[in-house]
């Protein structure tokens, strides 16, 4: 049961998707438009720092609001949705573990996201197994200077920060890298199946020299500081798979009270009905467990990070099938581009990859019962 700020933030966030994303995401995937003005809009109302101290001009709000937040920007545009948790995943980082002057050089202009910055994990060699990253960082004198690249990564080419792992000695540190530093360059705008409303595209690092200032914490604790974020990027991802395929149940319950087939409309059927019920299930219990994950993760349980990887793994396997299911319910014009399910099926397609695939969230989950 959320309480009253709850529901006023959850009513805001669904007006602003219906108001400023819905309208426009079809024609953002199909022009692969990058929304960065709408963006700032929904920074305006404290959606680009949502978990981040106040004290930078963060909202200071909870893991669970965030949660509610990304569920309801997804029922309006589930790329937009999905980019904004990224740059939320980032002040957070830079916020949590940067020393006091990194945190009031970066976190205001985050927050308003006058500076928006991507997240660089993932080699071209180390998805899944991300210890084995190549990308290397040497201490030469007062800089640091880095070699390696990094694939898949959101708003490359147009973020204006990046947080980037890197190995440093025997373990791996995080940085901070400025867009126009001499030495970063990017690949071309990947070709993808969804999410195209943000472009993707390899970052490479070539002797590209930053101030040793920019190493964001402690040397070596780097891969603790991206595992940390991604417990909670994973509740971030599959809130907007819960919202999007909150949107796709939407779109095929009022589709099936407006079509008619053998003389009545579709909700008539039995077999219509059985899976709007099945949809309807499936979804409540995502959002149970999927908020649940959340509030442990707000209150820093043993477990968290389980249950952080449970909900991941249930809530994006879920909800693509929900997805799937109302494309099935539009019959031959949920295959088009106009009636919006299709590219909501392809959209959350790679929610059960990301932040940690699904099969890696069993290899998480396994490993914490068994300890």
């Amino acid at each position: 049961m959320l309480n009253d700020d709850q529901v006023m933030i959850q009513e805001a966030a669904q007006r602003f998707a219906y108001d400023k994303l819905r309208p426009y995401a079809g024609l953002w995937d199909e022009t692969k438009h990058f929304p960065v003005e709408v963006m700032r809009e929904a920074a305006g109302l404290g959606f680009a720092a949502i978990y981040t101290g106040e004290e930078h001009g963060g909202s200071g709000l909870s893991r669970l609001d965030g949660v509610i937040i990304f569920e309801q920007l997804s029922r309006g545009c589930i790329a937009t949705a999905a980019f904004l948790s990224i740059h939320n995943m980032c002040t957070w980082m830079i916020d949590s573990f940067g020393s006091s002057d990194l945190r009031a050089q970066w976190v205001p202009k985050l927050a308003t996201m006058e500076t928006i910055a991507s997240y660089c994990l993932t080699e071209p060699g180390s998805g899944s197994d991300a210890a084995s990253m190549k990308t290397r960082a040497v201490r030469d004198g007062d800089s640091f200077v880095l070699n390696g690249s990094k694939q898949f990564i959101s708003g490359a080419g147009v973020s204006d920060l990046y947080v980037v792992m890197a190995r440093l000695d025997d373990g791996i540190s995080t940085f901070l890298v400025v867009k126009d530093t001499p030495g970063l360059s990017f690949g071309a705008n990947e070709k993808k199946m969804g999410w195209n409303a943000q472009p993707t595209r390899q970052v490479t690092f070539d002797n590209l020299c930053i101030p040793a200032d920019n190493l964001l914490g402690t040397p070596g604790d780097g891969f603790k500081y991206a595992m940390k974020g991604l417990d909670g990027g994973r509740l971030n991802v599959a809130a907007c798979s819960l919202g999007g395929a909150q949107d796709a149940l939407d779109r095929a319950l009022a589709y099936a009270g407006e079509r008619s087939q053998f003389g009545k409309h579709l909700n008539a059927f039995q077999a219509t009905q059985f899976k709007l019920a099945d949809m309807e299930t499936e979804l409540s219990a995502s959002r149970t467990l999927l908020y649940e994950a959340a509030a442990k993760l707000d209150a820093k349980t043993p477990d968290a990070t389980r249950w952080c990887a449970m909900a991941k793994r249930f809530v994006t396997d879920t909800c693509s099938k929900i997805a799937n299911d109302a494309l099935q319910i539009h019959g031959g014009y949920g295959y088009l581009h106009d009636y919006g399910v299709e590219r909501i099926v392809r959209d959350l397609r790679v929610h059960q990859i990301l932040e940690g695939t699904n099969e890696i969230m069993r290899v998480i989950i396994a490993r914490d019962m068994l300890k």
